[in-house]
């Protein structure tokens, strides 16, 4: 894994891997996070007695991150501190005005954006983007929020004639899947990559040869291992609002290009099936008034 293409990635890559931690591993990890004077002159002795875990712990965690060590991981969260973005995130208090709260709000959201934009995988892009075009059933799983994200999709590539459906429900994710064939695609939703039930159905329609691809927080998560193709949100989590507001946000924003790519393969037909769908309808509106 390599920190150095793009300082934006960095605490996203390392939250990624967050769940992959032990309690006191991720303690370390927290510790150093909310220092905000921490910088490339911040000693090894001094994390290590703040988190109360010895000096080669630190280091042993820096490696299992991604790092060459310490030094390294040291020069890479001080460079991610940084950034504008990083100063994006405040967390909500009980004397917040409204003016606070909507600007940290809407500054979370700003954040998970550019943090998602950093981490993107782009060949994972292009070949989620031939999957949905070479399709011919596109199936939308999701659970709960994740529902919302699907249901929004699958809308939009309905609109320009690209035919996709929205499960939503375990039973109805099961049966989907065991009617799938090779020729078919899934998209599936969890932001942690933990929901049973969709993993259950993405396993099962990869056993029917349909294609899976995941969308989801965690890369390492046991639906993007039952998954073909992964795409990874990233958002910054609050005792209140969690991760999963702003990463819906991020999320919605990935099927968007998704859908804009899809149309623009074959743009005219797009452009054709944009406007029967819309007359119809315009035209079912008509009739009830």
């Amino acid at each position: 894994m390599s920190f150095d293409s793009d300082p934006r990635a960095v605490g996203p890559r390392i939250r990624m891997m967050m769940p992959q931690l032990t309690p006191l591993e991720t303690k370390v990890v927290e510790t150093v996070f909310a220092l905000t004077s921490f910088s490339e002159g911040t000693a090894l002795k001094d994390v290590a007695e703040l988190a109360g875990v010895s000096e080669a712990m630190v280091v042993k965690i820096t490696k299992k991150l991604g790092f060459a060590g310490y030094r390294d991981f040291r020069k890479a969260v001080a460079r991610y501190n940084r950034l504008p973005t990083a100063e994006m995130h405040r967390e909500l208090s009980p004397e917040d005005t409204s003016r606070d709260i909507v600007e940290k709000v809407f500054r979370t959201s700003m954040q998970a954006l550019e943090e998602t934009l950093a981490i993107l995988d782009y060949d994972a892009f292009d070949r989620a983007a031939d999957l949905l075009v070479r399709a011919r059933q596109r199936d939308f799983y999701g659970l709960g929020g994740s529902a919302q994200i699907a249901r929004d999709a699958a809308h939009k590539f309905l609109r320009i004639g690209v035919r996709a459906s929205v499960c939503d429900d375990t039973h109805m994710m099961m049966m989907s899947a065991a009617l799938l064939a090779p020729t078919d695609v899934v998209v599936a939703f969890s932001h942690s990559g933990n929901s049973t039930s969709v993993i259950e159905a993405a396993q099962l329609a990869r056993r029917n040869g349909a294609r899976v691809i995941a969308i989801t927080n965690y890369g390492g998560s046991a639906l993007a291992t039952a998954s073909d193709v992964v795409l990874c949100s990233t958002a910054q989590g609050s005792p209140l609002m969690g991760e999963n507001a702003a990463a819906r946000i991020a999320q919605l924003n990935i099927l968007d290009a998704l859908f804009v790519v899809v149309a623009q393969r074959d743009y005219a037909s797009a452009e054709r099936n944009l406007d029967l769908t819309m007359s119809a309808v315009t035209s079912k509106r008509k009739d009830k008034v």
